[in-house]
């Protein structure tokens, strides 16, 4: 029985991806881990390993292909003892239907990769089937189990969908006879299903349709595709405006003494150089310790409070904004703070973060400052509470005792959801991250 390989979900928002490249050509022999083929997601490229083992049959999606919705046959798997008068049955197979995932705690990573043939994995581990259920086993699991005299009905599958695999027969065959399960009440009778329905034509998308707006001006324009990633980012921005009852505070803070801090750690080590971001997230961190109502996520059911700051910093990209995260920054010092943000940041820009590298956050950074721009208002990734907004430090006039003077002044603007910190929240926060950035040296004790 040939095996379908299907587009995975790689994150737990992917419904399409791009089929950037196939790593095996049809005729290839496959083995269990390795790696198929490289998906474009709405964030990153990645690689994609195989399940089953076999001999790629039929290549159904080519390289290039843009959009392919998550659950599409991609491939066919050949397996053992199997030749290419399989495939002709193979084309007209449904594809297995997603398996119902269990609820994510907010703001969870996703793995780093997913199996071919899976969508998100559930979160329970996968039961032995029940008796007269329908098993799900892969063919070369069937024979093994044949020959090996083992019971699938008594084997927990590992594979997608909960399905039995090789690996899973193997398991139970060194685990030994397996002790017959106890039959099961028979289930009251249930309704009939009703049949599903046809799935809803795509709304169009809101706005000017563009074509016909410049062929009524008759302007000369270029389409540029939008990319994943720019799709998501206008999915997600356009949730939060509709969703996120968000209001603004403003602080400014003078840098002047976090300015000779620096220069002077700069000036003892070549192994890091740190900048000013350095410090903003050191800063923010230690004040989510200080004030951690806002290191929290709102949710129907409760608040959830997180026991580290796991810093976003937004990173711009050739292709969008992304979010790689200095996890547990509360803990880590200037230097490692430096060297890990430059890291990130390269991988960012080279489209290679890994999803546990940019999903998740608790709070986040969005420096424009090194592009002149005095003061904006960033808008809230959710499930985080807050996003910094930070502007230029430029030399601004203050008044010091009475007296004026120049300092070196930024301004901080914090954008926070109301449901999660109301206002005097908030501005404890800021309160706490202009006072560590004032005393720098309060954040190297």
């Amino acid at each position: 029985m040939t095996v379908q390989i299907l587009m995975p979900a790689l994150s737990p928002t992917m419904t399409e991806g791009n089929l950037a490249k196939w790593l095996k050509k049809e005729g290839d022999t496959v083995k269990s881990g390795d790696v198929l083929a490289e998906i474009e997601t709405d964030k990153a490229t990645m690689e994609v390993e195989a399940v089953d083992e076999g001999r790629i049959g039929k290549i159904l999606i080519p390289a290039g292909s843009q959009g392919v919705a998550v659950n599409t046959p991609i491939a066919i798997l050949l397996e053992e003892g199997e030749d290419e008068s399989a495939l002709a049955s193979a084309g007209s197979a449904p594809a297995p239907a997603p398996a119902p995932a269990a609820a994510a705690p907010a703001a969870a990573p996703a793995p780093t990769a997913a199996p071919v043939a899976a969508a998100p994995a559930p979160a329970a581990a996968p039961a032995a089937a029940a008796p007269g259920e329908r098993v799900f086993a892969s063919p070369l699991a069937r024979r093994i189990a044949e020959q090996a005299g083992v019971d699938l009905k008594s084997v927990k599958g590992t594979g997608p969908h909960g399905r039995i695999v090789k690996a899973d027969v193997e398991a139970a065959k060194a685990a030994g006879p397996a002790k017959a399960a106890a039959p099961a009440a028979a289930p009251a009778p249930a309704a009939a299903p009703a049949p599903a329905a046809a799935p809803a034509p795509s709304p169009k998308a809101e706005g000017i349709d563009a074509k016909a707006l410049a062929d009524k001006l008759g302007m000369a324009y270029t389409a540029v595709p939008n990319s994943g990633m720019r799709k998501t980012i206008a999915k997600r921005l356009g949730e939060v405006k509709r969703t996120v009852p968000d209001y603004f505070l403003t602080v400014d803070v003078e840098i002047d003494a976090l300015m000779k801090v620096r220069a002077e750690l700069n000036g003892r080590s070549d192994a890091y150089k740190l900048s000013v971001n350095d410090f903003i997230i050191r800063a923010v961190a230690l004040a989510l310790k200080k004030v951690p109502a806002i290191n929290a996520s709102w949710t129907d059911e409760a608040m959830l409070q997180y026991g580290h700051a796991d810093v976003s910093v937004a990173v711009a990209t050739p292709t969008g904004l992304i979010t790689p995260i200095i996890k547990k920054a509360e803990t880590k010092g200037l230097a490692d703070i430096s060297n890990e943000m430059k890291a990130l940041a390269k991988k960012a820009r080279d489209n290679a973060l890994k999803p546990e590298e940019y999903q998740g956050g608790t709070i986040s950074i969005s420096n424009l400052g090194m592009m002149g721009i005095k003061q904006f208002q960033a808008i809230i990734n959710p499930p985080q509470a807050c996003i910094l907004a930070v502007g230029a430090s430029e030399q601004r006039p203050v008044v010091k005792d009475g007296a004026l003077a120049i300092a070196t002044v930024m301004s901080l603007t914090g954008t926070f959801d109301h449901r999660v910190a109301d206002g005097a929240v908030g501005a404890e926060f800021l309160a706490a991250v202009k006072k560590l950035l004032e005393d720098p040296l309060s954040m190297l004790l």
